[in-house]
């Protein structure tokens, strides 16, 4: 701790009551100006230093960087260690500064947000009991008042040597997950990896809405040491937990960032997306015109049905030009998750991505856009939902997934959400796949369409002429023109117009036309929508 006044308390917990009777008012502000420089960057130059080294911001530098200019209030400034173990019990103030988390509330865009960040510089950004006590206040917090949670992690989640203690643990830090469980669809909830993140900051991550990376920092239920303890193999941190294993195979994070500054700007707008909470509307914006002229679109579907597409030419023919914040772009790359607007209005787009996989939906494909869905209904941006898949996939290593019932997840969270839908199919709408993309009235929308390029049908034509008329087709003078035959025959039976004649979509329309009719049924959709469930307790979400 660096020097401080000689007026300036010198026992961490506050000094003697009895050194404070001959000191005025003025002598006592400025004892405690001292006490909260003191543990404040300016008053550990060195700490700052070495955080610098590594190319870090400190945990307050972070907190001023995402806040509006002098919005920040922090809360528990002074705490100081709770001593508990022989080796913690002459522990003070000056060991373990605001007991190495900074704790507060700020604003965000002029939006109050409740922010955490731990201190690295301070025992490795451990959380002691007193720091964990400062969460819980601030969780309360936003609980009580519906603020958004921002918490910036970098460290070596709970402190250990606090923790070989039956009567503190056995009190429980679990309280902070019952809090989390409140927080979850109340308000919006960011976990970010700023550093070291194995244990305690991965946990609080699993239940949060948005979990960006810092090239370098690591995600994990435990760390090399634990395990190599454990199991006798030695893993680097980073093939262990760093940023391409969560955002490529795991889909934990949802994005990884090259520095501190980078993934704070994609918090800040990511909550600019999303409502203070469920009670309030989300923010709009100035509208702008599509990046691409929507007449444009009817070049983007190749002639070859069996050839891809970026379907995010497609989205950009739909939604206000810059407005496209993707999430988990480089998991599950079959399907694409994007927060957008259409006329200003926030809005969430989930489309299946034909270059990759053809668009098939998998298990991985399932889990990230049912999640995505569910987030967008919890706080209420209507869904939009471009449709190209030829279905679900098979195989053995698909089954042996349970790819069954996790292709369930994203029909049972359309159906129980309450915010406008849209569903448009652009080309393949097959079997199960159009289910649970919402296809037709699989689910509760407000609005579904077709192209004219859409094939709906309960499976690949020419799989399904394969499989049907396989007798038909041997027995034929000609075997492959009798296949041409039957292929061409049924293609005409599965294309748009067929698909509008049963009302089972709203209207086939030019793709030129998309936007117009979403936009029209956004504006149109500002009712609120009531569940019609039978009296039940709540829903039991598939595996």
């Amino acid at each position: 701790m660096d020097e401080t006044p000689d007026d300036a308390a010198t026992d961490g917990a506050g000094g003697d009551p009895a050194d404070r009777r001959d000191l005025d008012a003025t002598a006592l502000t400025e004892r405690l100006r001292a006490e909260r420089r003191a543990v404040s960057d300016e008053g550990r130059p060195e700490a700052v230093e070495r955080q610098h080294e590594h190319g870090k911001l400190t945990a307050r530098e972070r907190v001023a960087h995402l806040c509006d200019d002098g919005s920040f209030d922090e809360l528990g400034q002074l705490a100081a260690p709770a001593p508990t173990t022989p080796e913690t019990v002459d522990w003070e103030r000056e060991d373990a500064p605001a007991d190495g988390v900074v704790a507060g509330i700020g604003e965000v865009e002029g939006r109050p947000v409740a922010i955490a960040a731990t201190d690295f510089t301070v025992k490795g950004g451990s959380i002691g009991h007193t720091g964990g006590h400062k969460l819980e206040r601030l969780y309360d917090l936003a609980i009580d008042r519906g603020f958004p949670v921002v918490n910036l992690h970098d460290g070596g989640g709970h402190r250990i040597q606090e923790g070989l203690d039956a009567r503190p643990t056995a009190q429980g830090d679990g309280g902070l997950f019952r809090q989390q469980t409140k927080l979850s669809g109340w308000v919006p909830f960011v976990s970010a990896m700023m550093g070291p993140g194995f244990a305690a900051p991965t946990n609080f991550s699993v239940m949060a809405d948005f979990v960006p990376m810092v090239e370098g920092s690591t995600l994990g239920v435990a760390g090399p040491s634990l395990v190599e303890a454990a199991l006798g193999t030695e893993v680097p941190k980073e093939e262990l937990g760093g940023a391409d294993v969560h955002t490529v195979r795991t889909g934990m994070a949802d994005a990884a960032y090259p520095d501190d500054e980078a993934c704070l700007d994609a918090i800040a707008e990511w909550l600019s997306y999303l409502p203070r909470n469920c009670r309030r509307d989300p923010p709009a914006v100035e509208p702008r015109a599509p990046e691409r002229d929507p007449e444009d679109l009817v070049d983007v579907i190749p002639a070859d049905p069996k050839k891809g597409y970026d379907v995010r030419d497609v989205i950009a023919g739909v939604v206000d030009a810059g407005s496209v914040f993707e999430l988990k772009s480089r998991y599950a790359r079959n399907i694409v998750t994007a927060f957008a607007r259409v006329d200003g209005e926030p809005v969430g787009v989930i489309a299946n991505a034909p270059r990759v996989m053809a668009g098939t939906i998998d298990t991985d494909a399932s889990e990230k856009a049912a999640r995505f869905a569910s987030l967008c209904d919890a706080f209420d941006l209507p869904i939009l939902l471009f449709e190209d898949t030829p279905g679900v996939l098979p195989g053995p290593d698909s089954e042996a997934e349970g790819v069954a019932r996790h292709a369930g997840k994203l029909p049972f969270q359309l159906n129980r959400a309450t915010v406008p839908i849209a569903n448009v199919v652009l080309r393949r709408g097959y079997g199960f796949g159009h289910v649970a993309m919402g296809g037709g009235r699989s689910a509760r929308n407000d609005l579904t369409v077709v192209w004219a390029t859409a094939e709906v049908a309960a499976m690949g034509i020419e799989g399904a002429v394969d499989i049907a008329y396989r007798r038909e087709i041997q027995a034929a003078d000609d075997p492959e023109a009798k296949r041409e035959e039957l292929v061409a025959k049924f293609q005409d039976r599965t294309g748009a117009i067929r698909a509008a004649s049963g009302v089972g979509v709203d209207a086939a329309i030019a793709p030129g036309e998309t936007r117009g009719r979403i936009a029209r049924m956004l504006a149109r959709a500002d009712e609120e929508l009531e569940a019609d469930w039978p009296p039940k307790k709540h829903h039991i979400d598939p595996i």
